[in-house]
């Protein structure tokens, strides 16, 4: 059994600031061993890759993002997190995680980002 649990989404200010976190748990034994991501969907929109870290710790942004969004992991709490710091209206969209291994993988649920004033 195994659960992607995520959170920190919310409504913030144009400028405002949200981490989002995203724990595994359950039958998941080779966390430090997955690229990790975040992904996120706006109305009307397809899905996008937001950022990501690989299982060596290197990180790649999307270009609209780069400077004010930063991924880090957490092995051992099994936790990727998104920190979202000058948020712009135009980050409004459903975040999701994305854990990858060989063979797998496994999305969050989602949680909503809504920036406006």
């Amino acid at each position: 059994q195994v659960q992607i649990v995520e959170s920190g989404g919310g409504s913030v200010q144009p400028g405002g600031s949200l981490r989002l976190s995203c724990a595994a748990s359950g039958s998941i034994f080779s966390f430090g061993a997955m690229d990790l991501g975040w992904y996120r969907q706006a109305p009307g929109k397809q899905r996008e890759m937001v950022a990501v870290i690989s299982r060596g710790g290197g990180t790649n942004y999307a270009d609209s993002v780069k400077g004010r969004f930063t991924i880090s992991r957490d092995n051992v709490k099994k936790t990727v997190y998104l920190q979202m710091d000058s948020l712009k209206p135009e980050d409004t969209a459903v975040y999701y995680c994305n854990l990858q291994i060989f063979a797998r993988e496994y999305w969050g649920q989602g949680t909503p980002v809504t920036v406006s004033s």
